[in-house]
């Protein structure tokens, strides 16, 4: 694997990630610019996607590069990722040839697969972008999978467009109730690029069920000790919202009933409370409110919190064009 990878922003220090964030700020003032011209982006889309795909199909063609959208399993073949697999299934094309073409093909490799939500033990080791990472010979992006990177980068440049320097600004990573049990990858991602730019992070949630995974965890605490920044759990509202600088609302699954819908959905409904209202962005210092979107209204965040002038929402989800373009742009040289 000679290619640097952007699998998880845990691999780049504060300073790289600033240094990608101000580049997108140049590139945000001046879009069109080409950089990448002759450039190939192959974008493998195994889930859904508005947002990711529109911005790196946009991003590339402002800068000359050419994307090439592909989805396994619908209009493209669909892959097998392990190590020693019998193929005997749906899966027509193994990741170990799949990666190398498309490095032959391609000057960027990008990946979106959510985890499976079966068994947290197998979907936690993130193989599907790893596999890639391993064989492909050319950068690889992680378009989310247990993590969100890209959205981790919008995110922080959002916040410093609004409020300049973070450093001790306090942040609260909010739980919320959703009717379906989702990804944990942009909490886990908030949680990590937050205390990595020295934010005091409070992680709110109903209770113990609803923790990251303690990789993400410690990673939290360790940047947050790095970076002169804390980083704290609550299941106090009140306590949590007290002071403020920034709110940011994702609902997740809960870990501790991974695969276990059933179970989980009669303890969710008992915690429909933790929407994003007036009243608890009140008890804050004047926060912004941010989601990474889509968010379902009035389930999530209120109407008012979602459309209220302290809302980073539609910034946040620009940010994604500029901070791509900033990234394939630093992975390709350019």
């Amino acid at each position: 694997m000679s290619a640097r990878n952007f699998i998880t922003t845990q691999d780049w220090s504060a300073d790289e990630l600033q240094a990608l964030i101000d580049d997108a700020g140049v590139l945000k003032k001046t879009p069109v610019q080409p950089r990448l011209g002759g450039k190939t982006v192959a974008l493998l889309f195994f889930n859904p996607s508005l947002r990711t795909r529109t911005s790196f199909e946009v991003g590339a063609w402002q800068m000359g590069a050419h994307a090439v959208v592909l989805e396994p399993g619908k209009g493209a073949w669909a892959m097998a990722f392990e190590d020693g697999e019998v193929m005997d299934g749906e899966a027509e094309e193994h990741v170990r040839e799949a990666a190398r073409v498309l490095s032959r093909y391609c000057d960027l490799i990008a990946v979106r697969r959510f985890p499976e939500f079966k068994d947290w033990s197998i979907d936690r080791r993130d193989h599907v972008i790893k596999a890639f990472a391993a064989h492909a010979t050319v950068p690889v992006i992680n378009m989310e999978t247990i993590v969100h990177p890209c959205q981790e980068l919008a995110h922080a440049m959002a916040l410093q467009e609004r409020l300049g320097d973070l450093k001790n600004k306090k942040y609260v990573l909010t739980w919320t109730y959703h009717p379906k049990p989702l990804n944990t990858a942009v909490a886990n991602s908030a949680a990590m690029i937050s205390t990595k730019l020295g934010m005091d992070v409070t992680l709110l949630c109903p209770d113990e069920r609803y923790l990251l995974d303690p990789m993400f965890m410690d990673a939290a605490q360790h940047n947050a000790t790095a970076s002169g920044g804390s980083f704290k759990v609550s299941h106090d509202i009140d306590e949590a919202y007290k002071g403020a600088d920034v709110v940011y609302a994702k609902s997740w699954g809960s870990l501790a009933m991974y695969g276990h819908w059933a179970d989980e959905r009669a303890v969710r409904e008992k915690f429909k409370h933790f929407i994003v209202d007036e009243a608890k962005m009140a008890k804050t210092n004047n926060a912004v409110f941010s989601h990474c979107l889509p968010a379902r209204r009035n389930i999530k965040a209120t109407d008012a919190v979602m459309d209220s002038p302290s809302s980073l929402i539609i910034e946040e989800a620009e940010n994604r064009l500029h901070v791509q373009k900033a990234l394939m742009s630093k992975l390709l040289g350019a």
